[in-house]
């Protein structure tokens, strides 16, 4: 190994795991008014978003709020800031807010092996879609545990699908089927 690699310094400013880095935002209304972020880094990093997680019917408000999630993901991490904001910068000097949705893709598919991606994608996937708004536009009704579960709150009505044929298997034996009689007879004799 390098001395670099081995430097505490080094360690630090290795990515988080996505575990680490996912927050809770079920009880997150709106995105915090934070003085201290630039408007032009906010926009460019809700481009990101819209383009890494296209939804056209979308407004801006769920975006801002996974792009604040973010920013609060590495708020206690000087590192991790430094990461984000690094990767908001080479994306910027690569015009990544006026170039078209094609263009803008291929630029996310350049950094998507990056410490930059992973924070943003770690975060993005719990926080963007973990919003009743985002739910809504989804067809989503939420979590099922406090309504007491799917099975019989319609969604056990197939109605739409045809009828399973269920019949007898009448042919010869399977081959995997008579292996299993074989094996549990063999077993039985061994005990």
């Amino acid at each position: 190994m390098t001395p670099q690699a081995d430097s505490p310094s080094s360690a630090a400013a290795s990515p988080l795991e996505p575990e680490e880095l996912q927050i809770d935002t079920s009880e997150q209304v709106d995105a915090p008014a934070d003085p201290q972020v630039d408007d032009d880094r906010r926009a460019l990093l809700r481009r990101v978003l819209r383009v890494g997680y296209p939804h056209a019917r979308f407004p801006d408000e769920p975006y801002d709020r996974a792009a604040a999630a973010i920013e609060a993901a590495v708020a206690d991490s000087p590192e991790q800031a430094q990461v984000l904001a690094d990767g908001l910068a080479d994306l910027e000097g690569r015009d990544f807010a006026f170039a078209d949705d094609g263009k803008a893709t291929a630029m996310l598919r350049d950094v998507a092996d990056s410490p930059f991606f992973a924070i943003v994608h770690s975060t993005t996937v719990v926080a963007l879609y973990d919003q009743p708004q985002v739910w809504d536009l989804l067809g989503y009704e939420g979590p099922s545990f406090d309504k007491g579960g799917y099975l019989h709150r319609g969604f056990d009505d197939l109605d739409w699908l045809p009828d399973p044929r269920i019949t007898e298997y009448d042919g010869p034996p399977r081959v995997e089927v008579a292996r299993a009689e074989v094996d549990d007879d063999v077993q039985e004799g061994t005990r």
